[in-house]
């Protein structure tokens, strides 16, 4: 409650904050110290100092791992702010409206956290959702961000639909909305609650573009501003994961054999889409659009096990993705132009920025010494413990060895090509940004070493 309360009331402030002053910095750092607040306010409640006691009718309740899944998002989110801080000044006259959407996305994320009703996955998810809508389409002058903002308004309402119509069968058919009551895996399913719960999972699988409810993702992503596709890869889609989490933990209860078939005709469709259709992408925007695409094939795995290692892993799949991923987009959004060319010489002329970036993409493939090689191991050892569908494994280190090339590509471009005259060299990265890429790669070759840093906790 911590979280969603400090969330909420930092958003208004920021609001207020654009009619107070016009500096961009001031708002800037207003929106960090809110950060911080945000993720001390979930530490404090985690360490049993609760701000308000609210009672939520058992609607909402926090675990440790949901806890620790807040901070996870939380840091993320202080990250993204310390990195990209400029380029969300730059996407308007007032600043301020921006950051106050992305705290307020940031309250329904702490809802998804703790949710145990239909209900408040609803308001969670459209609470995230609606502020996004608007940030997608915040550079009014681009028809790229304009279509942008309309097919995920357009996709975005036709999947709440899906979903409002399976909460109203699975209320039809078990009575409440809760989810220890609809506790799907604890008897025969009926047709309410199998119509129920495709229509949910298939709701999800869109927030998550999961295949083949991925299409709006390239064009989402590629056409919003390169500094929201970064909010929007990363922090939100962790958030839908968790709510997925949540849902096949609580209302689904075990899964039976005709949703494991389902989820995993989900997963490698999902696998095999995102890492084949990224191998054919010029632009490097475009490329990490699909290559998230086929990182949620690696997450969906987890949900098909949903056993304790999958739980696990999913909490490292978040904080390697995420890290890897703000680090990439932040230099992503200093570029002019996001072709693959545009890196030509890039260690040349920043190798310290380079340096960082070859970390984060050796992540994203899986790389031993690095956060993400972990979280796919845990990935691939959760589906081996649950027993079944042993090809699942196989096909995702396939796709994973296909995703080492598309990789590579940025990297082979920033060390082994020459960069075109001045293209590279002017762009300008301040000490402070240097700092804090060497502060992600510092974590994600932690994360890679030392996993139980983060496992500890949970």
């Amino acid at each position: 409650m911590n979280s969603i309360l400090v969330s909420v009331l930092w958003g208004i402030l920021l609001m207020y904050a654009g009619f107070l002053t016009k500096n961009k910095r001031s708002i800037s750092v207003l929106a960090v110290v809110g950060a911080v607040a945000v993720l001390s306010a979930n530490a404090l409640e985690y360490m049993g100092l609760s701000f308000f006691d609210i009672d939520t009718k058992g609607m909402l309740f926090y675990n440790p791992y949901s806890y620790i899944f807040l901070v996870v998002i939380h840091a993320s989110l202080l990250l993204y702010f310390l990195l990209s801080g400029t380029e969300v000044e730059e996407t308007a006259a007032t600043p301020s409206d921006h950051y106050a959407l992305i705290f307020f996305v940031a309250s329904g994320i702490s809802i998804i956290a703790g949710f145990k009703s239909l209900l408040m996955l609803f308001l969670g998810i459209e609470i995230i959702s609606i502020p996004l809508y608007v940030l997608a389409g915040s550079d009014k002058s681009n028809l790229k961000s304009n279509e942008a903002a309309l097919k995920y308004f357009l996709m975005g309402a036709f999947s709440t639909g899906l979903m409002l119509m399976g909460i109203a069968f699975l209320y039809g058919d078990s009575g409440t909305f809760y989810l220890e009551g609809i506790n799907m895996g604890a008897t025969e399913m009926s047709p309410l609650k199998a119509i129920g719960g495709v229509l949910i999972l298939a709701s999800m699988a869109f927030k998550v573009s999961a295949a083949p409810f991925h299409f709006w993702t390239p064009d989402v992503y590629d056409g919003s501003p390169t500094v929201f596709t970064s909010f929007m890869a990363t922090i939100v889609k962790s958030a839908a994961f968790f709510a997925f989490i949540k849902l096949f933990e609580g209302a689904f209860g075990k899964i039976q054999g005709q949703w494991q078939v389902l989820l995993a005709v989900i997963t490698a469709l999902t696998l095999i889409v995102g890492n084949i259709t990224a191998v054919f992408q010029q632009s490097v925007k475009r490329m990490l659009s699909y290559s998230s695409i086929a990182q949620a094939g690696f997450m969906v795995m987890g949900i098909f096990a949903m056993n304790l290692m999958a739980k696990q892993g999913l909490v490292l799949y978040f904080a390697a993705y995420s890290v890897a991923s703000i680090a990439i987009f932040a230099v992503l959004a200093k570029l002019k132009d996001h072709s693959v060319d545009a890196f030509n010489g890039f260690a040349k002329a920043h190798p310290l920025v380079a340096a960082v970036v070859l970390i984060c993409l050796l992540s994203l493939a899986g790389v031993p010494l690095t956060a993400g090689f972990f979280a796919k191991y845990y990935m691939l050892v959760a589906v081996l413990k649950n027993g079944t569908m042993y090809w699942l494994p196989v096909l995702a280190i396939v796709c994973a060895a296909v995703s080492v090339y598309y990789y590579f590509r940025v990297i082979q471009a920033m060390y082994f090509k020459e960069t075109e005259a001045g293209s590279v060299a002017e762009i300008q990265f301040s000490s402070s940004f240097k700092v804090i890429m060497v502060v992600c790669a510092l974590l994600i070759i932690g994360l890679g070493i030392h996993p139980d840093w983060l496992m500890d906790l949970l």
